[in-house]
C-alpha cells in the first residue's frame, strides 16, 4: 500500500500533535508554518505564512492526498480572525488549484463558537448555527467557502482545548477565580492530544473508505458546569482564598455531544477533565 501523504497547514501546537501521530504511523506529513524551526521531527517543512496570497518556494509538487487547515488567529480581533480563516484558506484553496493537486479530503479545524445556545441545551452537528460573535461567523464563512471548493471536506468544530501550555483556568484557579454556580455554566473541552486523535481518526477513516459526515464536534464525553471543574480544581490544587472581584459569569452556557465521532469509531483518551486535568496535574 502507497505511504499516505498530508499537508497540515497550520501546523502549531494541535497540528503538531497531528503530525507526530501521524509520522508514528508512517504518513508522510508536510507542516506549514512560519517558524518551521519549531515543526516535530520528520515533517517536511514549508516555510509559508498564510496570509501571503504568494504559492510557497516549498510547496509540495506531487499528489496530496489529505490536506489539514489548522490555523490559528494571534490575536482576538476580527480583522485577524478573516485573515486567518478565510483569507488563508482561499490561499490554500488556490495554491491546490495552481499545482494541480486534489486531496481525496480536506479537514478544516473549526469551534464550537458557530453554535449560539446559551441555556444549557445539548447539541450536535445538526443544531442550528447561529453565531453570536465574530469567531463564529467568521469560522462559519471559511466553513462555507470550502464546502462550495468543490472538494471532499469536513468541518471539525473543536470545543475548548485544553492540555500542556494552555493554562489559563488553572492560573486563574490558583488566583481565587469565582464562578457562578446558579444557572450552571455548561463549558465543553477536550485535550489537545484528543483533538489531534480525532483529526487523525478520521483521516484514517477517509483513507479505509469509511463514509465521512460533513461536520464532526470534537468533545470530550462529559460537558460539565464550570464552578464544578473550579471546584475540582482547586481540590486538586489546594487552592482556600477567593479573589476579591464579584463571581464570573461568561454568556455561553450549552452542551456539546461526541456521538457522532464517538458512531464512527472514535473514543477520547481523556473522557472528561478530571482524566485530562488530573493527568496535567501529575506532570506538573
Amino acid at each position: 500500500m502507497a505511504i499516505p501523504s498530508v499537508l497540515i497547514a497550520g501546523c502549531g501546537d494541535v497540528g503538531g500533535r497531528l503530525a507526530r501521530q501521524l509520522l508514528a504511523q508512517n504518513w508522510t506529513v508536510f507542516g506549514l508554518r512560519r517558524s518551521i524551526q519549531y515543526l516535530p521531527a520528520g515533517v517536511l517543512p514549508v516555510a509559508a505564512d498564510l496570509v501571503v496570497p504568494q504559492l510557497p518556494l516549498t510547496w509540495p509538487s506531487g499528489p496530496l492526498e489529505y490536506l489539514v487547515y489548522c490555523a490559528a488567529a494571534s490575536e482576538s480581533i476580527e480583522a485577524v480572525y478573516r485573515a486567518a480563516y478565510v483569507d488563508g484558506l482561499r490561499h490554500v484553496l488556490a495554491w491546490l488549484a495552481h499545482s494541480g493537486q486534489r486531496p481525496r479530503r480536506v479537514l478544516f479545524v473549526s469551534s464550537s463558537s458557530v453554535y449560539g445556545q446559551k441555556n444549557a441545551e445539548w447539541v450536535d452537528e445538526t443544531s442550528a448555527v447561529e453565531p453570536v460573535g465574530f469567531s463564529g461567523r467568521i469560522l462559519l464563512e471559511a466553513e462555507q467557502l470550502l464546502f462550495n471548493s468543490g472538494l471532499p471536506a469536513c468541518a471539525v468544530r473543536l470545543t475548548g482545548i485544553y492540555g500542556p501550555g494552555r493554562s489559563w483556568l488553572l492560573d486563574q484557579v490558583r488566583q481565587g477565580y469565582r464562578v457562578a454556580s446558579e444557572p450552571p455554566l455548561y463549558g465543553n473541552r477536550i485535550h489537545a492530544e484528543d483533538a489531534a486523535g480525532l483529526l487523525a481518526y478520521l483521516l484514517k477513516a477517509d483513507q479505509s473508505g469509511q463514509p465521512l459526515e460533513t461536520v464532526y464536534l470534537g468533545v470530550d464525553d462529559c460537558p460539565a458546569p464550570l464552578h464544578e471543574v473550579v471546584a475540582w480544581l482547586r481540590e486538586q490544587l489546594g487552592v482556600s482564598g477567593w479573589a476579591a472581584d464579584a463571581s464570573v459569569r461568561r454568556a455561553g452556557s450549552k452542551r456539546c455531544s461526541n456521538a457522532r465521532a464517538r458512531a464512527l469509531g472514535w473514543a477520547p483518551r481523556y473522557a472528561d477533565y478530571r482524566a485530562g486535568y488530573g493527568a496535567l496535574l501529575a506532570d506538573v
